[in-house]
C-alpha cells in the first residue's frame, strides 16, 4: 500500500529546474533514490519534508482510504504526519546524552512537546521509548555518553534513532553512510535492512553495492527528472542509466570504501 505519492512535483530557482515533474509512490519497501550530483534527491527530500515549497504539483500522505494534501507544510508539520527524516550532516545534540538525544526526539514527537527540558523522569513513557530504540539501534551500552564523543558511525545510528523516535510510518534516509568508516558500514546497513522490515524507507546512497543489495525498487533521477524506476536488475541494466550514472560501476568495488561528508565513493559511483 502506497504511503507517499507526489504528483507533477517540480521545483525551479530562478532558471534552474531542480526537481521536473516527478510523479512518485512510496510504499511498505525500501526504495533508492539514485542519480548524479545535482540530479535533484536532495531537494526532493527537501520538498517531502517542507523544508521547501514546491513551484508545482503536490506531496500527499495516505490517512486510511484516502490521501491527505501536504504540500508545503512545515518541517514540523511533516514530521507529525509520519514523515521522518535523517540528514546527510550529522545533526544531533553535541552536548546532551546519547539518551536524552532520543528522548527528547520522542518527546517533541508526542504530545508534550512544548515542555522539552522539564525533568525526564516526568515522561515515563518517553523515556522508555528511547530505550526500546536505542536497544534497536544497538547503542544501549552507550546510553550515558554525551553525543559528541561517539564516533562518527555511532552518529549515524543516533541519527536513525532520533528519526525513528515517534514511531513514523516513513523514513526518509539521506546518506547515512555518509564519512562511515569502511569498518562500520556493515553496521548501518544492517540497520537500514532493520527499520525498512516494519517501515517504508526511502534512502539515498551513492555505495552502489549497498542500493543493489538492499534495495526493493530504486528510482533514478538525472537532471530533475526520473529516468528509470525498478528492481535493481533492471535498474542495473537500463541502458539510459548506465549512461547517465553508472557507466564505470562494477559489482564489489564499492561496499566498504571510506568516503567523506559528500558521500561520493572512490570508486563504483558516479
Amino acid at each position: 500500500m502506497a504511503r507517499l505519492r507526489t504528483r507533477g512535483l517540480t521545483k525551479r530557482f530562478g532558471g534552474l529546474t531542480a526537481v521536473d515533474h516527478v510523479d512518485f509512490e512510496l510504499g511498505d519497501e525500501l526504495c533508492s533514490l539514485i542519480g548524479p550530483n545535482g540530479a535533484g534527491k536532495t531537494t526532493f527530500f527537501d520538498l517531502l519534508t517542507g523544508v521547501l515549497e514546491p513551484t508545482e504539483g503536490t506531496v500527499e500522505r495516505r490517512r486510511g482510504d484516502t490521501w491527505e494534501d501536504v504540500t508545503g507544510a512545515p518541517p514540523h508539520a511533516t514530521a507529525a504526519s509520519g514523515v521522518h527524516r535523517s540528514y546527510q550532516i550529522t545533526s544531533v545534540f553535541p552536548e546532551r546524552t546519547v539518551h536524552e538525544n532520543v528522548r527528547i526526539a520522542a518527546q517533541a514527537a508526542g504530545s508534550d512537546s512544548y515542555t522539552l527540558w522539564r525533568n525526564a523522569g516526568a515522561f515515563d513513557r518517553y523515556v522508555e521509548e528511547a530505550d526500546d530504540i536505542l536497544d534497536r539501534v544497538r547503542l544501549a551500552d552507550r546510553a550515558d555518553t554525551p553525543a559528541r564523543s561517539l564516533s562518527h558511525g555511532a552518529k549515524r545510528q543516533l541519527e536513525v534513532a532520533i528519526a525513528l523516535a515517534g514511531d513514523p510510518d516513513v523514513l526518509l534516509l539521506d546518506e547515512p553512510n555518509a564519512g562511515v568508516s569502511s569498518e562500520s558500514v556493515d553496521d548501518i546497513v544492517a540497520l537500514i535492512e532493520d527499520v525498512a522490515s516494519d517501515h517504508a524507507v526511502l534512502l539515498v546512497e551513492h555505495n552502489m553495492d549497498i542500493v543493489m543489495n538492499v534495495s526493493d525498487r530504486i528510482v533514478v533521477l538525472n537532471r530533475g527528472s526520473v529516468i528509470a524506476d525498478g528492481t535493481p536488475e533492471e535498474v542495473r541494466d537500463d541502458p539510459a542509466v548506465q549512461e547517465a550514472y553508472l557507466g564505470g560501476y562494477e559489482p564489489g568495488a564499492a561496499r566498504g570504501t571510506d568516503r567523506g561528508e559528500d558521500g561520493d565513493t572512490a570508486e563504483g559511483s558516479a
